[in-house]
């Protein structure tokens, strides 16, 4: 039998409104969501030919690692967030910019995948007739960053894709996106929240309700 959402969904930390179960269970979610994403990155870029076997920021599943001061903060503010990123050596690459690219698109990916595992955890809890609270959070969590990604800004999975879309002659410009780009997602994701300006939020939320409804069935 499907059980009702506990959280709202994308979920927000509301600081007027705020519970110890629903804090622990964003916080645990955003962790995973960050680790996940991250190593499931360094899994493609080592799989793609950029093989560092003794990098500490690389396949060592240690979350705090993979946590970034503004991605952490877009998280509270926005419900979605990035984690720190990895240096990747794009010259050990055959195609650059096809696997920058696909690199950095492996993260969300991952992140929809574990929804969806996750998802089959709170169906037999429901099932089970326990409360699959914190699961719930996890699913709504890693489908919020996930879609999120689709923000055509770095370092989300989608700004890359622009990145490497522009032309050589463009490589100031490059530069300049992938140094202000986590500024810009997080002054937009505080912008929404205190003007109320939906910028992304109309386009991406449904998705994610639809997708998140699909999932846990509820």
């Amino acid at each position: 039998m499907p059980t009702e959402s506990a959280w709202p969904v994308p979920f927000f930390l509301d600081p007027s409104n705020l519970t110890i179960d629903s804090t622990v269970s964003f916080c645990v979610a955003v962790l995973i969501t960050v680790m996940l994403n991250s190593e499931a990155q360094a899994f493609m870029s080592n799989f793609l030919g950029d093989r560092r076997p003794d990098a500490k920021d690389r396949l060592n599943f240690n979350v705090f690692l993979h946590v970034g001061v503004l991605g952490s903060i877009c998280f509270l503010i926005g419900g979605f967030g990035w984690p720190r990123l990895f240096d990747i050596d794009r010259s050990k690459f055959e195609h650059p910019r096809l696997y920058m690219v696909l690199t950095r698109a492996t993260g969300p990916l991952a992140n929809l995948l574990m929804a969806s595992i996750v998802g089959s955890i709170v169906m037999i809890f429901n099932v089970l007739e326990y409360n699959p609270r914190v699961f719930m959070m996890i699913v709504g969590v890693n489908i919020t960053t996930a879609i999120y990604n689709l923000i055509p800004v770095p370092p989300m999975a989608m700004g890359q894709l622009v990145c490497e879309l522009l032309p050589p002659s463009q490589d100031n410009i490059k530069s300049l996106l992938v140094l202000s780009g986590p500024y810009l997602v997080l002054a937009l994701a505080l912008a929404d929240r205190l003007t109320h300006q939906a910028i992304f939020s109309p386009y991406f939320d449904p998705i994610i309700r639809a997708i998140y409804t699909y999932i846990v069935g509820s």
